[in-house]
């Protein structure tokens, strides 16, 4: 396992099935005084966030292969976060839609966990994790957001300037830390904000009695944060439960090729100097870009003590940062080829002269009403981005245990996003890849040996093994291969808040000095790396290349082995298309409806994927991003089966299993059709997810 970057999403192949069960909820260090004192006279969590029942387990000894899950070894807390019992399809429409039923939740579950969030971060085991997750997110988060600040400032008239883009980190970054459920998930200035505010100026520009920009983008964003209340208190970010790899492996790709897009873009205006200063700059974007890719990947190596590989992983984007910023100004023939450096103004001041307040008051009232639909396709587009990411940031793969809240996290993003249109700055949103980076940097990594058993997310769960069960193994015979696995996730604020705290200092003269040293090769060279990170990892690109590989030289244990090559094909091809679709409209005028689109991928996959496949085949080829209890429990509760329904579920994938053993092709050759069960309800077609 690749621990160096973990990418957007995990590929169904390499994290199991579909259909897996709510993991263990919060470890006795996670779980706050009062529910720990109560679980030890039996307790359940309920609503309240209290335990009040224990599931108990027969002991069956200690007899098992190290690395097995033996449930019967120990008792076992299964804490229940589900606000209601009763199958999603079977809640009625009032309970779904009751006003603030979701926000009210989020904060009652999160918030016995609120005093440990600020103290998990200084215990002697975490703090090095957490100082590493702080200074890697803050060159992550920060330069991908100024590099992007180059392209806004180029195509907007100057209106977003290096100022407008710190300050609106700043802004996300403290709130988020602060007062969001979930402090895991990155919001920040993204690539996807960016496209939309180069296209509404393009539009704007084009009419004959164009507004002022800035005020007409205040008022989308007002009529944005509006909306961004409703579907906060009307709970409507439940509909997140059924985001699963097919769209999250879609968006992630798409969001690294408009990165590596936007790198190669930075290099192409960088020959409007001359072109040495552009060839010299392609050199730059392509050794930063190598080198820390490479010194990312040293954990995966086999050279040096373990801590020294990780130790390099953590602060390798930040080396380079600080090494090409130097490099560009060594005296001679480099320093003489006259590239272009980042752009600053004054401390805490607007790029432009103007006052930090917008007035929007004085946009006219046409215009305020045409920022409407403007408004809501921000709304729309945050939906999106937002919860995928927060969704990619807590995905089975990271062993998250503390209850998360997409409602009242929503409902601040609204808040954010209505301050940020009042100081004319970018609207901040989630972060992908940034918000899984965080989550991968702040897990605490073991070596064990390759054939050790995992969970269904891909950790491994140390309360599982036995005491000195591996170095048992290594006593007893030679030392076995080796390979790196999570075992454990820091789930605290402080890296989040530190990371705030460090861009509001960058803000003052000083740093503002040492940024304009900075060459925008070198950001082209980390729009490319980061893009890379994103493409590399995903799910879709993957599959892809195991269609194209020897079948010769296929494991034999191979997951997408069990599935048909022309499914497998058919299941790409629908993500290709619509990647591509979101990629081509992104590139015109009419790039301004790319939210829409990149949302249909939602309701697509519930409604008409499983018309088309299979539910064995869908267990293979894809999976709910995130599908642990702690995640699930402010999306309405466990995904899969849901309550009083596992017998439909075994039931139908009893049939499908014994449909998958019959031959495919008839007697005469032709291809027989394969019967799969109907989708007519809701409750079928989630089981399916």
């Amino acid at each position: 396992m690749d621990v160096t970057r973990s990418g957007p999403t995990l590929s169904a192949a390499s994290s199991g099935t579909a259909t897996r069960s709510a993991s263990p909820l919060p470890a006795e260090n996670d779980t706050p005084p009062k529910a720990s004192n109560r679980s030890k006279q039996g307790g359940r969590l309920g609503d309240d966030g209290v335990v009040n029942e224990v599931e108990k387990q027969p002991s069956e000894g200690r007899g098992r292969t190290p690395g097995t899950r033996d449930h019967g070894q120990q008792q076992r807390k299964r804490l229940s976060f589900s606000p209601d019992r009763r199958p999603w399809p079977e809640r009625s429409t009032v309970y779904q839609f009751r006003p603030f039923r979701g926000m009210i939740t989020d904060v009652r579950k999160r918030l016995p966990f609120y005093l440990s969030d600020w103290t998990e971060a200084f215990r002697p085991r975490n703090w090095e994790r957490t100082m590493g997750a702080t200074i890697r997110i803050y060159f992550l988060n920060l330069f991908p957001a100024l590099a992007y600040t180059i392209d806004m400032n180029l195509r907007t008239g100057g209106s977003y300037g290096v100022n407008e883009t710190l300050l609106a980190s700043v802004l996300a970054a403290l709130v988020f830390s602060v007062l969001s459920v979930q402090p895991l998930t990155i919001v920040g200035v993204t690539g996807l904000i960016n496209l939309f505010n180069y296209t509404t100026y393009d539009i704007l520009e084009r009419q004959p009695d164009a507004p002022n920009f800035l005020q007409f983008q205040a008022w989308a964003l007002i009529w944005s944060a509006i909306t961004h209340w409703i579907i906060a208190v009307f709970n409507i970010s439940d509909y997140t439960r059924f985001i699963t790899d097919m769209t999250s492996e879609t968006f992630g790709l798409y969001v690294g090729v408009i990165y590596i897009q936007k790198g190669v873009e930075l290099l192409v205006y960088e020959f409007d100097a001359s072109d040495q200063a552009g060839w010299f700059s392609v050199v730059v974007a392509i050794l930063f870009a190598l080198s820390v890719y490479l010194l990312e990947r040293t954990a995966t190596l086999s050279f040096g003590p373990f801590w020294l590989r990780k130790c390099v992983t953590d602060y390798a984007f930040a080396a380079g940062i600080v090494f090409y910023t130097g490099f560009v100004h060594i005296p001679g023939h480099i320093k003489e080829t006259g590239i272009d450096f980042l752009q600053v103004t004054r401390a805490f001041h607007p790029s432009t002269d103007r006052s930090w307040v917008i007035r929007f008051w004085d946009l006219p009232v046409k215009w305020i009403f045409v920022a409407l639909p403007f408004g809501c396709l921000v709304t729309l587009l945050f939906y999106f981005d937002n919860n995928v990411s927060s969704v990619m940031a807590q995905s089975r793969g990271f062993p998250v245990k503390r209850p998360a809240g997409f409602h009242w996290d929503f409902f601040l993003l609204g808040c954010v996003t209505f301050v940020a249109g009042i100081l004319g700055l970018p609207a901040p949103n989630g972060l992908v890849p940034q918000a899984p980076v965080h989550t991968e940097a702040l897990c605490a990594v073991k070596m064990v040996p390759e054939d050790t058993k995992l969970t269904e997310g891909g950790f491994y769960d140390e309360e599982e093994e036995e005491d000195g069960a591996i170095e048992k193994r290594w006593e007893e015979k030679a030392p076995p291969k080796m390979k790196v696995v999570r075992i454990r996730l820091v789930e605290q604020r402080i890296s989040h808040f530190a990371m705030g705290l460090l861009t509001l200092g960058t803000m003052t003269g000083p740093l503002l000095v040492t940024l304009s040293l900075m060459s925008r090769a070198m950001f082209a060279g980390i729009f490319i790396v980061v893009g890379w990170g994103s493409v590399q990892g995903n799910g879709i690109v993957h599959k892809t290349l195991f269609l194209l590989r020897d079948h010769h030289l296929t494991p034999r244990d191979h997951a997408l082995l069990q599935v048909r090559p022309k499914t497998i094909w058919l299941f790409v091809g629908i993500q290709w298309l619509f990647f591509t679709a979101i990629v081509a409209i992104s590139e015109t005028i009419a790039g301004i409806g790319f939210p829409v689109i990149i949302t249909l991928l939602i309701p697509f996959r519930y409604y008409w994927v499983p018309r088309w496949f299979s539910l064995q085949e869908l267990s293979v080829l894809d999976a709910p991003t995130a599908d642990s209890a702690a995640t699930l429990v402010s999306l309405g509760g466990p995904l899969q089966p849901e309550h009083g329904h596992s017998d439909f579920f075994h039931k139908h994938r009893d049939d499908e299993e014994a449909s998958l053993s019959e031959p495919m092709h008839q007697d005469d050759g032709t291809l027989r059709k394969r019967t799969t069960p109907s989708a007519s309800s809701k409750d079928e077609v989630m089981t399916r997810l």
